[in-house]
């Protein structure tokens, strides 16, 4: 064992020293210089800006603006340590308005680097330029108006942090990121970045909307909603990609606070909760949004990177951007935003937007022979009647022979928004009153066809069946617990089975919570359970299976949990159970029900695993396919 160090007395570091310590935690690896340089760029107003990188930035960083520049004299100052024009009282700290504002960053880059600082402002006849530290000389140089930045051989004088750098393509990675995220949060300003004098990435000054389908690429373009919600002090607007955008890993998360890309578990978690409903499993969803709020009511200063924020009122910002995303997610597309992107290129053909409703309107004839172009009234209850039991006989149309339809039963009146009949008639779909259309036929007892103003749509009837069940379930649930009585479906002939011991514990124990979810569950001997009752809405799936999974759920997680942590997944896994299955033959006003349905329920555009509900197929798709116009 080595012996203690002996004392010694204390005394006050070298300024070097100092800034060499304070490197250690600025400066962690290049894409940190790069940071805090293109921070300065867009302080100073720039808009357009050139990143030069040599072997990952470790041999050579140089950043490149048009911004104000610098004067001469104050240039030593800009190397110089806690010297900064972007705050000058405690005031000022509390209300940061700018992105870099630590005043020992260039001055710690200038301490494990080579440092080269050229600029010039706007009304100078020539540039300057400063080579060191705030100790160097000031001499005149060549430039255009704005600042260079040019670092070179990164920790040359400290090999101990340099040898732990990553390889020369990891560490070019973490720059490029870094440019990427400052380049989404400012698409007014133009970037251009290189690596070993090749050109990676150049992106013009443009809007958002171009911008981010060029960092994140065309598919999650195809595939977000906007947000745009204001509540106060507090606003959030970008873009929210759809679960159908999702990716296996967190690499396509981008979140702004006042224009600073910040990494907060805070809002990471309000986010993560706004996708519980659509998005399942290990998939993480893609997303740029701004929060933009008062510069008081945030402390930025809390990390030395300052990618970690604290709120003032954590809880009300967790809730506002909770809220914001879960209500952009919970519109349909048939109603907000449009139709899901086709799988097929649009086509670009003379004419092959034109629509044809003639041949349209006989599509349904080929298809099907039986088919009539007026519907009689659907026979699924109320369109807005909480907990309708409008799903109930969806698939229950077969009885012996798999050939021979079961006779329709007497049909409920349907309460469309106008009218309670309707006609597939060229004039109905030119009108969009129904988005996704009206039904043509099924296809080998899996999807929907229906033709809308667009052109044709497939709808996955399962899993659309599922998300509408999973809704109206949540919505009996939470009337539930808000004091109003689930509607239950008492069974004729109890449905007993086999239990063990465990699974008659769980029922004897949590007979508050099974009554809740809508079960009557009774133990008739110490192995034996009776279903008595279900929720009205899974009255014709399996009592048995549903009781053992809720039993499961249940026992695994606990009454109370259940109820607030797990009740997705379990609402979830019932829906599933219940919801029409594969080659299951419905009648076309079935399938039209389902179409109105999933119009009016929240989310309907993806299954409660986060895959499509339908796709939209426009008609310049099919004349592509056609060759029709060449």
């Amino acid at each position: 064992m080595n012996a203690p160090t002996p004392p010694r007395p204390i005394q006050a570091l070298p300024d070097q020293l100092i800034s060499q310590i304070a490197a250690g935690e600025v400066v962690e690896r290049p894409s940190a210089v790069v940071k805090e340089l293109l921070e300065n760029a867009l302080d100073a107003g720039s808009t357009q800006i050139t990143v030069r990188l040599e072997e990952g930035g470790v041999k050579r960083i140089c950043i490149t603006d048009n911004g104000r520049g610098i004067a001469p004299e104050q240039m030593p100052l800009a190397l110089a340590r806690h010297a900064t024009s972007k705050i000058a009282s405690l005031d000022d700290l509390e209300n940061v308005g700018t992105l870099g504002f630590r005043g020992e960053a260039l001055a710690s880059v200038a301490s494990v680097a080579v440092v080269t600082l050229t600029s010039r402002t706007a009304d100078a006849a020539h540039a300057w330029e400063l080579e060191g530290s705030h100790l160097g000389t000031v001499q005149p140089s060549s430039g255009a108006p704005g600042t260079t930045v040019n670092v070179q051989d990164l920790y040359y004088n400290t090999p101990a942090r340099r040898k732990f750098l990553k390889s020369e393509q990891t560490e070019f990675g973490h720059c490029a990121e870094v440019v990427r995220r400052i380049a989404l949060a400012r698409p007014d300003v133009a970037f251009t970045l290189t690596h070993n004098g090749r050109t990676v990435d150049h992106w013009i000054a443009t809007d958002m909307a171009k911008r981010s389908a060029q960092i994140l690429g065309e598919a999650f373009a195809e595939a977000r909603i906007d947000v745009d919600e204001g509540s106060g002090v507090l606003r959030l607007h970008g873009y929210a990609g759809l679960p159908t955008a999702s990716k296996a890993r967190a690499d396509a998360q981008y979140f702004y606070v006042n224009g600073r890309f910040v990494r907060d578990k805070l809002l990471v978690h309000a986010m993560r909760a706004a996708y519980e409903d659509v998005l399942h499993g290990d998939r993480f969803p893609s997303y740029v949004l701004a929060l933009e709020l008062d510069p008081a009511l945030v402390d930025v200063n809390v990390h030395p990177s300052k990618i970690e924020v604290r709120f003032r009122d954590s809880r009300a910002v967790h809730q506002f951007v909770f809220h914001a995303v879960q209500r952009a997610l919970a519109q349909t597309s048939a109603t907000a935003y449009g139709s899901v992107p086709s799988p097929l290129p649009a086509a670009d053909l003379p004419g092959a937007g034109a629509w044809r409703p003639q041949q349209q309107a006989s599509f349904g004839s080929i298809l099907n022979p039986a088919y009539t172009p007026t519907f009689s009234p659907s026979p699924y209850g109320s369109r807005d009647g909480g907990v309708a039991q409008s799903t109930e006989r969806y698939g229950a149309l077969f009885a012996g022979d798999a050939a021979t339809p079961r006779a329709a039963e007497p049909a409920v009146p349907y309460a469309m928004p106008q009218a309670t009949t309707y006609t597939a008639t060229a004039a109905a779909l030119a009108d969009e009153e129904f988005p996704l259309g009206f039904a043509l036929a099924q296809l080998h007892g899996i999807y929907i066809l229906a033709q809308n103003s667009k052109g044709l749509v497939l709808v996955d009837m399962h899993a659309a069946h599922e998300r509408i069940l999973y809704e109206q379930l949540k919505n009996a649930l939470d009337a539930q617990i808000s004091g109003t009585d689930m509607n239950v479906q008492a069974l004729l002939i109890p449905v007993t089975f086999y239990a063990d011991a465990i699974e008659v514990g769980t029922v004897q124990e949590n007979g508050d919570t099974l009554r809740t979810l809508g079960f009557d569950i009774a133990v008739l001997s110490p192995t034996t359970l009776a279903v008595r009752a279900v929720p009205a809405l899974l009255k014709n799936a399996d009592a048995q299976t549903l009781a053992r999974d809720v039993l499961r759920d249940v026992r695994e997680f606990g009454g109370s949990r259940v109820l607030i942590e797990r009740r997705n997944e379990l609402l979830g896994t019932l829906a599933c159970h219940t919801a029409v299955r594969a080659n299951r033959i419905l009648s076309q006003p079935e399938m039209n029900a389902l179409l109105r349905q999933m119009e009016s329920t929240e989310r309907a555009d993806q299954c409660n695993h986060g895959r499509p509900t339908w796709v939209q197929v426009d008609i310049a798709s099919l004349d592509k396919l056609f060759l029709r116009g060449q």
